[in-house]
């Protein structure tokens, strides 16, 4: 007989990265972490934008420690 075809979410057998992905999208959706402040258009500058990708791959990494239990 063969194992049932389910999703990775009903297996238990997610990689740690993809939870810590996960982890970073709650927090980024519930705080507003990583948008621009404003209205209408912008224009950001490439300092502006390196510093948020920093600071989401700074966040990651962060989701990614707490995930494995490290500190």
């Amino acid at each position: 007989m063969e194992a049932p075809n389910l999703p990775i979410a009903v297996t238990g057998s997610r990689r740690n990265e993809d939870i810590a992905l996960d982890l970073l999208k709650f927090v980024a959706a519930h705080t507003d972490f990583g948008k621009t402040a404003g209205v209408g258009f912008q224009n950001p500058t490439a300092a502006k934008t390196q510093d948020q990708a920093d600071k989401l791959l700074d966040m990651y990494s962060r989701c990614l420690k707490a995930v494995e239990g490290k500190k």
